[in-house]
């Protein structure tokens, strides 16, 4: 072995992160290098789970690379959540290979120029492949996808676990049959690598291997004061799952286990009311219900921008308010003396105004609580703003969600009084 190939190969088993700082991904340091190297030489199946921001995908896009030009035999599978997901990291590897400095590596090690034989958004195959077996070097799926006679030495998934996972016991189900089915994937022999955000105590993640944890008061890859903005704008689970990489307990919540619906119920949506809970400025949300009675339950379509003014989200209201064929919109005047009720008739909304007068914690006890067993969400309500739900209590920093789903169900209520509402008694025929 010349010189230069043995310090090349001791560079990618000591100091891997070489290869990625000298492609661009200057951020990535020795913290990346330990998990590259895991990546990399690691025998056993893994889990690896980092917080938001750490570099954990751009440290396996880099990992994927050197595995296809150090294993060209061995086939690699990559997991994301849906198929979209999975195209910029394919995108990503193809990009880091055909660089300058990966090209060289290539040439000190094998004496050949590195050469697609396939480069797309979903699979890579290269001439370092000696193997005469059919399958590409890299294949890019869903976790949903077809699985039937697909097989690979290294499986690798990536965030198949997401918020999805924690408002939808369907989804949770879904996502860890799925990971099981994974398991004749691999091939006698193989391995997984799996990196991600713990959801739920219940979800895909609890049935993962060998787990190893970096949140974002080990890693020190985000300051104090950037955690603290992060916390002022995301619900206290939010900011738990995905930088503390912890499920908060729900002992004390007061909604768990939503109800939602796979889209084979969304018409009976249809003719509802509409409520909006407008934001102007700061981190609070502007949160958007449509509901609908039938047959004693109540079909909800719930949208949430957190931390937009309500003039941004207008025309996106206007839409699912004609999507959904809603009809009225029920509007507080408190903070804003009219002024979004105005912009709503602009819309050629018919609108209802009212001055709020009862407290917000009871208002969300009574009327939110209450009927939370008869609520389905339609399928395309925000996964934000079912979460925001799920995290409310008394002392809860962001409400905009269970706020604007307890006064719908109210407006609904009182127009329930109204219409059962009998003259007669009164000695009026």
């Amino acid at each position: 072995m010349n010189e230069k190939k043995k310090q090349y190969l001791n560079l990618t088993k000591t100091d891997p992160i070489k290869f990625g700082n000298l492609v661009g991904f200057k951020d990535l340091v020795d913290i990346h290098n330990e998990w590259l190297k895991s990546f990399l030489f690691a025998r056993d199946d893994q889990t690896l789970l980092a917080h938001r921001g750490s570099y954990k995908t751009t440290t396996l896009a880099v990992a994927i690379a050197l595995l296809m030009i150090l294993f060209p035999n061995k086939n690699v599978i990559f997991l994301r959540k849906t198929d979209t997901d999975v195209v910029e990291i394919i995108v990503q590897v193809s990009k880091i290979l055909k660089s300058d400095h990966f090209q060289i590596l290539t040439k000190v090690l094998y004496s050949v120029e590195l050469k697609f034989l396939k480069d797309t958004t979903t699979e890579l195959d290269t001439n370092l492949k000696s193997s005469s077996r059919g399958t590409s070097q890299l294949l890019g799926m869903g976790i949903y996808a077809s699985l039937t006679g697909k097989h690979a030495d290294i499986v690798i998934t990536d965030d198949i676990v997401n918020i999805k996972d924690r408002v939808s016991k369907a989804e949770r189900e879904r996502t860890k049959l799925q990971y099981q089915e994974l398991q004749n994937v691999k091939n006698r022999g193989g391995r997984f690598i799996n990196t991600g955000t713990p959801w739920h105590k219940d979800d895909a993640i609890s049935k993962m291997p060998n787990i190893q944890r970096f949140d974002c008061h080990q890693t020190g890859l985000i300051t104090d004061n950037q955690l603290q903005k992060l916390r002022e704008v995301m619900t206290p689970s939010l900011f738990a799952a995905n930088y503390e990489l912890k499920h908060i307990a729900d002992a004390d919540a007061m909604f768990t286990n939503p109800t939602i619906d796979d889209g084979k119920l969304t018409d009976q949506i249809y003719d509802g009311i509409g409520q909006l809970d407008a934001a102007f400025g700061g981190s609070d949300g502007t949160a958007y219900t449509i509901i609908k009675e039938r047959d004693d339950k109540l079909f909800v379509f719930g949208k949430l921008w957190q931390g937009r003014h309500v003039d941004d989200c207008l025309s996106e209201v206007s839409k699912h308010h004609a999507n959904y064929k809603a009809g009225t919109m029920h509007l507080e005047l408190n903070a804003d003396k009219g002024y979004v009720a105005k912009k709503v008739e602009g819309l050629r909304i018919p609108t209802q105004t009212y001055h709020e007068k009862e407290n917000k914690f009871i208002k969300i006890s009574n009327y939110l609580r209450s009927n939370w067993s008869r609520i389905i969400f339609v399928k395309g309500t925000d996964a934000d703003y079912i979460n925001e739900i799920l995290d409310y209590t008394e002392n809860a920093e962001h409400d905009d969600a269970p706020d604007s789903l307890a006064t719908a169900i109210r407006a609904i209520s009182n127009a329930n009084k109204l219409q059962s509402f009998d003259i007669s008694e009164f000695g009026f025929r």
